[in-house]
């Protein structure tokens, strides 16, 4: 426990960068190296260069300056070539250690103040008296010096004080990683790659111990979905028996030809649940790529079987459209189609109570029940649940399907989980290795592509003209406001959460007496009541509505055919993933649709991922290119996935993470249960524990 090394006060700062163990200090590693390792002369020293150097402080003193309220500290060093000044801003306790006749070491940028150089604010380190070296290692100067992730009270030059001493603590760790498999990969061992992360010699060591704890992180991960895998062999499920002449009659019903990319998903589901061992499947689609038939076809060969399907999306509004989707897809069909919400209760024969509901589904009377998350809690008994259908997998993560497979402790249902945001291969490797994949790439026919422009601020009221004129045709607009950059806590994330309210009700008070006086306008965010959404999307939905001003609550699967115009404010706030999201709710019918991406952003970078939305048609394309530009731990659904956040792992390093997925088959087919490897077994269960916690 760290109160052992560090007072109250210290841990609980500590602990808002995720540090509650020795381990958690040693594993909080650097985010980048300034690199002093070359001391200058002070005659050879040039402006504006980041740099080390050498020499005896010749004198030193406090200036306030009353006019800035601010206190100055200055010393002057001197070597055999020379002096220069170095400036300290509001840190007069310096003052203490700067006594006349210290040899210092002073690293960082050099300014030109006054005429004269000038070190501003450097890192220092007094290491000896009068030009003798005391023999010390030194920490903040004259080397590569690490610079990590800081919070409040806790600065990098606080971290290196602290983080040296329990280096010696290293060797009690336990090695995660198996001998033979470090002998394979030539990998470093734990207490050396620790050292060398932290205060590496060269540059070169760096990298060998990023490597090292990049393949921990992705082998633990691997060996996390595999063991998933393993244990869902061991579960039965029922089994399904495919009916040909009863699947041609439904896919005869249906108004429109499947496409080639929908037949096949088909077949590998149909194939999948007619197993008594568990389907876990993820089917991957772009927006308005016919999903829900794929998923409704599986539902009606489940209740044909005398068996019950749970569909379960992530907000209501999302789970009444699938209601009434697949209730109109079931119309000709003798076949109950329920919705249960926490604000009702109902069939496609009409509205009843959540008690009458419960036991029609209890009795099997209804084969399919639509809902949200809460059709996987206690009081939801099903006679025969068979098919669990779980829309936009990210969002549920891996809790709700341990709860799923906790009620049915032998036999478990069949899981299909849909997605709309397309995962990259590499992702599909690791966060999501323990499911296998279905793709559906193909449109259906007609769907023209949604035409997307970027929108530079000087061209605003262009993009207002344009939503008038297609108001005028009789179409709707979305107009969606930014996000809030990601806090780092949990009181900063309500913040943001209102920061983010707040902007959109200040967004569409604008619109509303400024821009669009004379047309309804609507406003929706995570913050209102569910039927206060609820009786704004009906609104919008039956036209009542031209424009609906938004938060990022419209990402998930919210559908109305008539709106053909999705206007993104700061669009370089989002993702590619999310732009993509956000472009897929227009586009839903035979009328040309447009996304407009409105920036103040000049940032090449920005311009580079907004110009890849702008010629982009292929989410899946996208999603590669979004996980390059932003890294994982922006790419939506990794934070939703559950999985904890991969400080070194590079998630589009594929060599690495095929190397990691080999050893970790290597360990599981030598020993699954990690009997060997008991330092493994603890920090697999670490690892479990921590995704069911978050």
């Amino acid at each position: 426990m760290l109160t052992k090394y560090f007072g109250p006060a210290t841990v609980k700062k500590l602990e808002k960068l995720k540090i509650k163990t020795v381990r958690d200090l040693l594993y909080h590693f650097p985010s980048r190296y300034d690199d002093f390792s070359n001391f200058t002369s002070i005659a050879e020293i040039k402006p504006r260069a980041q740099l080390s150097a050498r020499g005896v402080i010749l004198t030193a003193k406090n200036t306030r300056i009353f006019r800035r309220n601010m206190v100055l500290t200055e010393i002057m060093v001197e070597d055999d070539t020379g002096a220069i000044k170095s400036v300290w801003f509001n840190q007069p306790y310096l003052i203490n250690q700067f006594r006349p006749g210290r040899l210092i070491n002073i690293s960082g940028k050099v300014v030109i103040n006054k005429g004269r150089l000038c070190f501003s604010n450097p890192a220092y380190e007094i290491v000896g008296y009068e030009k003798i070296e005391i023999k010390k290692e030194a920490l903040h100067t004259g080397r590569l010096v690490p610079v990590y992730p800081e919070t409040s009270g806790i600065t990098s030059r606080w971290l290196r004080f602290a983080i040296k001493p329990m280096l010696k603590l290293s060797s009690q760790l336990p090695d995660v990683i198996p001998n033979e498999i470090k002998k394979t990969y030539r990998l470093p061992n734990l207490a050396h790659a620790l050292s060398q992360i932290h205060f590496p010699d060269r540059i070169e060591d760096v990298e060998l111990a990023r490597k090292r704890f990049a393949f921990e992180e992705l082998f633990v991960l691997q060996l996390f979905t595999g063991f998933e895998r393993l244990k869902l062999r061991q579960k039965t499920a029922p089994i399904i028996k495919f009916d040909e002449m009863a699947a041609k009659k439904f896919v005869e019903s249906l108004p429109y030809k499947l496409t080639d990319d929908q037949k096949k998903v088909s077949w590998q589901i149909i194939k999948d649940i007619e197993k008594s061992k568990p389907m876990n499947r993820l089917l991957e689609g772009d927006v308005g790529s016919g999903k829900t038939i794929v998923a409704a076809m599986a539902a009606y060969l489940t209740a044909l079987n005398g068996c019950q399907t749970a569909l379960m999306a992530p907000t209501e509004i999302l789970s009444r459209q699938h209601f009434e989707k697949i209730s109109l897809l079931f119309k000709n069909f003798d076949i109950g189609v329920g919705l249960l919400t926490s604000s009702e209760a109902k069939t496609a024969k009409g509205k009843m109570s959540k008690k009458e509901l419960l036991k029609k589904v209890e009795n099997g009377e209804v084969p399919i029940v639509i809902g949200t998350h809460s059709l996987i809690q206690k009081n939801v008994v099903f006679k025969n649940l068979a098919l669990i259908v779980i829309d936009e997998q990210h969002r549920f993560g891996v809790n709700q399907r341990a709860a799923i497979a906790d009620h049915h402790k032998e036999s478990i249902p069949h899981l299909l989980s849909m997605s709309a945001t397309p995962i990259p291969r590499t992702l599909g490797l690791t966060i999501w290795g323990d499911l296998d994949l279905s793709l559906i790439k193909e449109m259906p026919i007609g769907r023209k592509n949604i035409i997307t422009k970027i929108v530079p601020p000087l061209k605003r009221d262009w993009a207002y003209e344009f939503i008038k004129n297609e108001i005028k045709k009789g179409r709707q607009a979305f107009v969606v406001c930014p996000r809030i950059d990601s806090p780092e806590d949990i009181d900063d994330v309500k913040k943001s959460a209102w920061t983010e309210v707040k902007a959109a009700k200040k967004e569409y008070e604008r619109l509303k007496t400024e821009i669009f006086p004379h047309l309804k306008i609507g406003l929706l965010h995570g913050r209102m009541k569910a039927k206060e959404k609820e009786k704004t999307m009906s609104e919008f939905l039956n036209r009542d509505l031209n424009i609906l001003v938004a938060t990022s609550v419209v990402e998930v699967g919210i559908d109305v055919s008539n709106a053909t115009v999705m206007m993104i404010e700061g669009a370089d706030r989002f993702g590619l993933a999310s732009l993509y999201q956000f472009r897929g709710r227009v586009g839903r019918s035979e009328h040309q649709s447009y996304c407009l991406l409105l920036t103040d952003s000049n940032s090449g970078l920005t311009n580079e991922r907004l110009r890849a939305i702008e010629s982009a048609q292929n989410g899946f394309d996208l999603a590669e290119r979004d996980l390059e530009l932003r890294g994982p731990g922006d790419f939506a659904g990794v934070r939703q996935s559950g999985l904890p956040d991969l400080a070194m792992a590079s998630l589009t390093d594929l060599k690495l993470i095929e190397e990691t997925r080999e050893a970790a088959k290597q360990i599981l087919n030598t020993d699954p249960m990690l009997k060997k490897y008991p330092a493994l077994a603890s920090r697999l269960s670490e690892f479990r524990n921590r995704i069911h916690l978050e």
